[in-house]
């Protein structure tokens, strides 16, 4: 098994400890705090992702005031 996936293994499991611990303590439902705890991950996953969509696309503008400098730039590695 991959340093990696043991490292993201524990960090769920310290992310979903926390989570469900906050919810417990602001709810005093097992099964609400549960709930959230589980749901939170996904929303967040997801929300990562068009976080990381939005990042890509203005990585990929030119930098500004670049002009046609930038452009001949670009050409070359085409």
């Amino acid at each position: 098994m991959s340093l990696d996936l043991i490292k993201t293994g524990t960090y769920l499991t310290i992310h979903l400890t926390v989570g469900f611990t906050v919810a417990y303590l602001m709810t005093g439902s097992v099964a609400l705090a549960g709930g959230i705890a589980l749901i939170e991950p996904v929303i967040n996953a997801v929300a990562f992702f068009f976080h990381e969509q939005a990042w890509k696309k203005i990585q990929a503008r030119p930098p500004r005031g670049s002009g046609r400098d930038w452009l001949r730039g670009q050409a070359a590695f085409a």
